[in-house]
């Protein structure tokens, strides 16, 4: 995976995006927290360093999967 310099981070170019790790934007509800977690594994395993999360999104749900 490519990285950049963001805000003087070295960070991967594809990132992950939580929103619907927690469900609020989503219509069959959020994703079973264990899918979440392993989805986050499989994303780190492919070189990603990037995960984007919100308080708006659960509120904090995502970030306590992350």
């Amino acid at each position: 995976m490519k990285h950049v310099s963001l805000g003087g981070l070295d960070v991967s170019r594809i990132g992950l995006g939580a929103m619907t790790m927690a469900g609020t934007y989503t219509t069959g509800g959020g994703l079973d927290d264990a899918e979440s977690i392993r989805t986050i594994h499989r994303a780190m395993d492919l070189g990603a360093t990037h995960i984007d999360t919100a308080e708006i999104y659960g509120p904090f749900h995502s970030e306590e999967i992350v």
